[in-house]
C-alpha cells in the first residue's frame, strides 16, 4: 500500500523531490502526503498559499493514474522501490534530495553500495573511450559496480567494460523512462546491463529523454557511488555537473584522468586535477582515494555510509581572476548563488563551474541549498 502512495506522490504535477521530502515531513507519511488538504499544503515550504490549489489536483489526478502506471511497470518486468522500501540504496538516501521512487529494470543488489560512477562526455576521443572501458572493466574486476548515464561515449564505453568480466556489474541510470531505449543503438546494451546490473531512473515511464531530466538524472549517479571518476569532458559538459555534485552535495571523492593537452576534452579533467581531485593513472589511485571499502559481509550485515572525500592537498593554488571574484563575493556567512553572480558579474555557468573547482579545493563548502560559505584554514 506505501508504495501506491510514494508513486502517487512521483506522478503528482509540480512537486519534485524537495518538496515531496516536505510535504511527507509535514504531513508524517506518504500516505498522509496524498490526502494532504489546502490547510496543510499552505504551510509546506515552496508550496504556499499560491500553489496549493493547484498542487492539491494534481494530486487526485495522480490518484487515478496509480493503476495504469503500475500495469505498465509490470508488462514491461519494471520494479518499483520507494524510500520506505528496505531495498533503497542507502548511499542514495542520504543526499540531500533523493528520489521518491526508483525504477529498476534488473536488480540492484547489496554489494551494489561499493560503486563508482565513470563520466565523460558524448564526443570522446579514441583515448577516453578505451580508457572508459579499461577502467569499467578494471573496476568490475576488483569487485566494484560502475554506475554511469547510459550515454554516447565515455557512458557506454565504461558499461560496456564493466560487462568485460564474468561477475561484472553495472548500473545505467537514464535521464528517460527505463522502457525509454535512449540513445536507440543502445537497445542491446542496456538488456545486458538489465541481465547483469540494473537500469534505473526515477521518471514515469514512457517519459521522453528532455534536457531538464538529467541534471537530476547525474545527481542519481554521484549518489550511488562512492565516488565520480571524470575521463573526458570539456568545460561545459554535463560530467562537471556530476562532480559538482559528488563533491557539493554528497562529500564523495572526485578522480580524473589526464588526457591530451591539445584536446578540449582534456580541460575537464585537468582542472579537477589542478583543484583537488585524485589524478588516477591506475586502479590503486582510485582505491586508495576511497579508503577502506566494507567486506561483503559486512554490506550485506547493515547499511554502509558514504566514504570520506579524499584529503585534498594542504598548499592554497593561485586563484584564477574569475575564482578570485567569487571568493571575494562569499562572506563568512551562508551567501546566495544569485548574490554571488551579482556580485561578480560573470555569467552563471561560470560561476557554477568555479564554484565546483573552490569546493574541490576546499576554499568553500555548498550549505543550505544554493548557498555558499567560505573555508578559512
Amino acid at each position: 500500500m506505501a508504495l501506491r502512495h510514494w508513486l502517487q506522490l512521483a506522478l503528482t504535477e509540480g512537486i519534485g523531490p524537495i518538496l515531496t521530502t516536505r510535504l511527507i515531513a509535514a504531513a508524517g507519511s506518504a500516505q498522509a502526503a496524498c490526502d494532504a488538504d489546502a490547510a496543510l499544503l499552505r504551510n509546506v515550504e515552496g508550496i504556499g498559499s499560491a500553489k496549493s490549489r493547484d498542487i492539491s489536483a494534481a494530486l487526485r489526478r495522480a490518484a487515478g493514474e496509480v493503476d495504469a502506471e503500475l500495469t505498465r511497470c509490470q508488462a514491461a518486468g519494471v520494479m518499483l522501490i520507494c524510500q520506505d522500501d528496505a531495498n533503497y540504496p542507502t548511499v542514495l538516501k542520504v543526499i540531500p534530495d533523493p528520489p521518491p521512487l526508483l525504477y529498476i529494470r534488473g536488480a540492484l543488489e547489496p554489494r551494489d553500495l561499493n560503486a563508482l560512477a565513470v563520466v565523460g562526455s558524448r564526443r570522446c576521443s579514441h583515448y577516453g573511450r578505451e580508457q572508459a572501458q579499461r577502467f569499467g572493466a578494471l573496476l568490475a574486476q576488483a569487485g566494484m559496480t560502475v554506475v554511469s548515464g547510459g550515454a554516447r561515449g565515455i557512458d557506454s564505453a565504461a558499461h560496456r567494460g564493466a560487462l568485460e568480466p564474468a561477475a561484472g556489474r553495472t548500473i545505467a541510470v537514464l535521464g528517460c523512462g527505463v522502457d525509454v531505449d535512449y540513445p536507440p543503438e543502445n537497445h542491446s546494451l542496456f538488456e545486458q546491463i538489465a541481465q547483469r546490473g540494473a537500469v534505473v531512473s526515477e521518471f514515469a515511464m514512457g517519459q521522453p529523454p528532455l534536457k531538464e531530466n538529467f541534471p537530476r538524472r547525474n545527481r542519481i549517479i554521484s549518489g550511488l557511488s562512492r565516488g565520480v571518476l571524470v575521463v573526458e569532458a570539456d568545460m561545459a559538459s554535463g560530467a562537471l555537473i556530476t562532480a559538482r555534485q559528488a563533491c557539493d552535495d554528497h562529500s564523495r571523492p572526485v578522480f580524473a584522468i589526464p588526457g591530451r593537452v591539445d584536446n578540449t576534452m582534456s580541460a575537464g579533467p585537468h582542472s579537477l586535477i589542478r583543484d583537488g581531485a585524485v589524478l588516477v593513472e591506475g586502479l590503486e589511485d582510485i582505491l586508495q582515494g576511497l579508503g577502506p571499502l566494507p567486506h561483503q559481509a559486512m554490506i550485506e550485515a547493515a547499511p554502509q555510509s558514504p566514504a570520506e572525500p579524499a584529503q585534498r592537498p594542504a598548499q592554497e593554488p593561485l586563484l584564477s581572476d574569475s575564482q578570485a571574484r567569487i571568493v571575494a563575493g562569499i562572506d563568512d556567512d551562508p551567501t546566495g548563488l544569485d548574490s554571488i553572480i551579482a556580485a561578480t558579474d560573470l555569467p552563471p555557468e561560470v560561476v557554477l563551474r568555479e564554484l565546483t573547482l573552490l569546493s574541490l579545493r576546499g576554499m568553500v563548502k555548498r550549505v543550505d541549498g544554493q548557498n555558499y560559505v567560505r573555508i578559512h584554514r
